[in-house]
């Protein structure tokens, strides 16, 4: 390893939406890395750079709005920056919304009196609005050095760097800190003195925008207008790349298992390896792969671009209702991806009896691991004669309608909990409504696959790999003349037929736990009996055999619903229950939804036999 120098210790903080996250990316790139602060399920992401041949370690700091901590976030950068267990801290402003930051900044002044440095960023969008910051005048007053920068175009960080090793090198460096700093009113005299403002100011751009998207007649509409557009680029985008690398696999474990019994591996071990865990694994990674490859570069685009506060302000009515959280909006909105993804991002909501009702009901809504099953149903069943993109429009529109479906529950089913297990009232928040601003799209695509659709595939294939090879022992594990898995779905039938499902059906479901990926094909395994997974074939062929098997209109239905409405995955759980440290949460988690489920299905049963009847 290359011996540098010295090593420093730098820290990043800021208000929330002030570029904050983008300055640590563009100083460290790649050179990152993710984990829990110390006793705390709180984010800690620390990245390093070298600069003229010194080692600086870059702790980016959650935002926050005060030093008087309100969660568990905002109370981890407050003991940070109080610590002084660093060589420098640079605190971030918004340049185009600068007089509420320069309050945090003077907060922060007031108790740190050394090696403190300003960026005020997002100068490139202030110049739009037609504000002008002066950043010397703004030293002067602070007592400190200010450096203007605009980071998503790399503009100012160089400087930044250098004025960040000029700050470490002097030893001791104390703040030249006005006596006034103390005075309340100090912020605003700061703001009026160091920024201008042009007579082509376009603040009221935004604000023209926000009239539609965030009004009460077209706020919600336009929201899931959107969110339609976002499914059907998914369904349409993921069908081709998932085509394509069911083939490769299916050519590559041709070659592995004619490999294997060159060397002649036994055939029971060969079926197992290629059959059981390769044909899982790679089974998962086709379908899931695609889907969240586009799904989550199109819902970074939102937040990237401002958008998704918007969401979370159009529902927070409905969820203040609910006696919930705003903010569990924007966390169901993640859970579309990928339900774990949205359990961790329940950790935006402040209150903990609120982040824990965002946490049980997060997988209550679908993610995009049951998108594959929901779709295939919706076809055969629903779309009928359409075909070409106005199947594929009509597939986005009934799966639009199914997810507004799980998003009412949800509300439902929060409201529940917190009239039952977790009794409260809804806190209020300060949700920012940061500028729109043109998405990086580059950047974009980099940290979506990286930070969010990596994480979660390497997690469903660890997970997996084991259930492979249970589902191989099971279906090719005989008790006389009857597999393992006959004898499962014989026991289970009974319990389905009352639902409106069948043994099949739900031990696929059970089966399935791993990765929601392998429900449908492990359908197909068990109503052909050839013992391991196999490829859906042609919708039309499929149906057909659905048809051949027992599948009516409401079997469908009852499916379509106990996929929206079932226990969360493994992954999820895992996530639960590493978020909430109890088994009693995690247990509640696992139970609401398939309760939820079973009762739905049995009423829809139910209903479905009285009609029939009485036609």
């Amino acid at each position: 390893m290359k011996d540098f120098e010295k090593t420093y210790n730098i820290a990043l903080a800021g208000n929330p939406n002030v570029g904050k996250s983008t300055v640590f990316n563009s100083f460290t790139g790649l050179h990152q890395h993710t984990g829990n602060w110390p006793g705390k399920t709180v984010e800690n992401t620390q990245g390093e750079y070298v600069f003229n041949n010194a080692r600086y370690i870059v702790q980016d700091l959650p935002g926050t709005y005060s030093l008087n901590p309100n969660s568990a976030e905002e109370e981890v950068t407050c003991e940070y920056i109080k610590s002084g267990n660093y060589d420098a801290l640079i605190i971030i402003l918004d340049a185009s919304c600068i007089e509420r930051n320069i309050r945090f900044a003077v907060q922060i002044l007031n108790f740190v009196k050394r090696k403190v440095i300003i960026c005020v960023n997002l100068i490139d969008e202030a110049e739009k609005k037609g504000i002008e910051v002066d950043c010397e005048k703004m030293s002067e007053l602070l007592g400190v050095p200010v450096v203007a920068a605009a980071a998503r175009s790399g503009i100012g960080l160089k400087e930044l760097k250098c004025e960040v090793e000029r700050t470490v090198y002097t030893e001791n460096k104390t703040n030249d800190v006005p006596n006034k700093i103390n005075d309340k009113k100090f912020s605003r005299e700061i703001y009026e003195k160091c920024c201008r403002f042009a007579d082509n100011n376009t603040d009221g751009f935004d604000r023209k925008i926000d009239k539609y998207l965030i009004s009460k007649k077209f706020g919600i509409p336009f929201m899931l207008l959107i969110l339609a557009g976002i499914f059907w680029i998914t369904i349409v985008g993921a069908n081709y790349p998932s085509d394509l690398l069911s083939s490769f696999f299916e050519f590559l474990g041709d070659k592995l298992k004619v490999a294997l019994f060159e060397i002649h591996c036994p055939e029971l071990i060969i079926s197992a390896l290629v059959d059981g865990i390769y044909t899982t694994l790679t089974w998962i990674v086709a379908v899931m792969l695609p889907p969240m490859a586009i799904f989550f570069p199109l819902f970074t685009l939102l937040e990237d671009s401002g958008y998704l506060p918007r969401i979370a302000f159009n529902l927070d009515s409905c969820f203040r209702k609910a006696n919930a959280h705003g903010k569990q909006a924007l966390t169901i909105a993640m859970g579309f991806g990928c339900n774990a993804c949205g359990v961790t991002g329940c950790r935006i909501i402040d209150s903990p009896r609120e982040r824990l009702i965002a946490t049980l009901t997060n997988s209550l809504v679908p993610c995009n691991g049951r998108f594959p099953m929901l779709i295939a149903v919706i076809s055969m069943f629903f779309i009928g004669t359409y075909s070409g993109i106005t199947a594929s429009a009509a597939e986005a529109m009934i799966l639009l309608l199914l997810i507004v479906f799980s998003v009412i529950v949800t509300l439902a089913v929060s409201y529940f909990l917190s009239k039952t297990f977790l009794k409260g009232i809804p806190s209020s928040f300060v949700l920012e409504m940061p500028p729109y601003r043109k998405p990086q799209i580059g950047k974009v695509i980099v940290r979506s696959i990286f930070d969010r659709t990596l994480f979660v595939l390497l997690r469903a294939v660890v997970i997996a790999a084991p259930a492979g090879l249970l589902i191989w022992i099971l279906a090719n594990v005989n008790i006389g003349d009857t597999s393992v898995l006959a004898c499962c779905t014989d026991f289970l039938d009974p319990l389905g037929k009352i639902i409106g499902l069948d043994g099949a059906i739900l031990m696929a479901f059970i089966l399935g736990f791993p990765a929601n990926e392998i429900v449908l094909p492990i359908i197909l395994m068990i109503y052909l009996s050839n013992g391991t997974l196999t490829a859906i074939p042609d919708l039309v062929q499929f149906h057909e055999i659905l048809i051949q098997n027992g599948w009516t209109i409401t079997t469908a239905i009852c499916t379509l619903v106990f996929a929206l409405f079932h226990f969360p995955c493994s992954t999820t759980c895992l996530t639960i229950y590493k978020e909430t440290k109890s088994k009693k949460w995690t247990a509640l988690s696992f139970l609401l939804p398939f309760i939820i489920g079973i009762v739905m299905c049995l009423v829809i049963n139910v209903c479905s036999h009285i009609i029939n009847i009485l036609l």
